[in-house]
């Protein structure tokens, strides 16, 4: 039985990709931080679909937590088999008013956290010479946005994190690509007020907000596409951004 590790899985959409992989047959490892309950709920409720699952909590920015994550994910399961990289935080407001505090959150919670669990997971992948690696992006990575400058700074990161790390593992048999979400009805985005979201949703050609299921579905179909898909940065986005 395969086994994929997913990153921030206690909301949104981590939690709903976390549902997904163990409905269709996967070994699940979840990850959360900030909501300990609510993974632990989760993983009952995985647990309850007949499917085998471990659970940590950490910050995924600390590199000795995320390898033993991944070391203990690899003794229990066996093997590693895909990577879902969906922790993150962004911040809205002006760029004038962020602090170097804040830049460094943004970059350790978005950035920092790829370097720690691929330089983890990659190991195991090698050796084996099969993985796949799924980072979450945003449409904001390519255009920026205004009012969100960090987050798109971050946002780029990944995507050419997941451009050049595709190249260097592809002999390895080891897939790494990127989904850049448009706008997703979750808690990330919970600040945004019914009015701004109705003005954002006219903007978008599909003519309505996703729903964490749809996120995870493409996460999922993704990470079991044919291998010779690496290297992209797929956007999904109902033609938004």
């Amino acid at each position: 039985m395969n086994t994929v590790l997913i990153t921030g899985s206690s909301r949104g959409i981590g939690r709903e990709t976390a549902l997904v992989f163990a409905q269709n047959g996967w070994n699940v490892a979840v990850h959360g931080f900030r909501h300990p309950e609510q993974l632990e709920a989760l993983k009952q409720e995985l647990l309850s679909l007949g499917c085998d699952c471990l659970s940590f909590t950490g910050d995924i920015s600390d590199l000795s937590f995320v390898e033993k994550m991944v070391e203990s994910t690899v003794s229990h399961f066996g093997s590693l088999d895909c990577l879902v990289n969906n922790a993150g935080i962004s911040r809205v407001g002006l760029f004038t008013d962020t602090s170097e505090h804040d830049w460094r959150e943004m970059m350790d919670t978005n950035v920092l956290s790829l370097f720690a669990s691929c330089r983890s997971a990659l190991p195991y992948m090698i050796r084996r010479k099969s993985g796949t690696i799924l980072n979450v992006s945003s449409v904001w990575g390519f255009a920026g946005a205004s009012c969100e400058v960090l987050y798109s700074a971050a946002k780029g990161a990944v995507n050419t994190f997941t451009k050049a790390l595709a190249k260097e593992v592809a002999p390895s048999n080891i897939t790494v690509n990127a989904v850049a979400f448009g706008m997703i009805d979750t808690d990330m985005n919970a600040g945004f007020t019914e009015e701004e979201k109705e003005s954002i949703r006219r903007e978008i050609p599909a003519d309505r907000i996703a729903e964490p299921r749809e996120a995870a579905e493409m996460i999922y179909h993704i990470c079991t596409a044919p291998r010779y898909l690496t290297g992209e940065v797929i956007t999904f986005s109902g033609g938004w951004g």
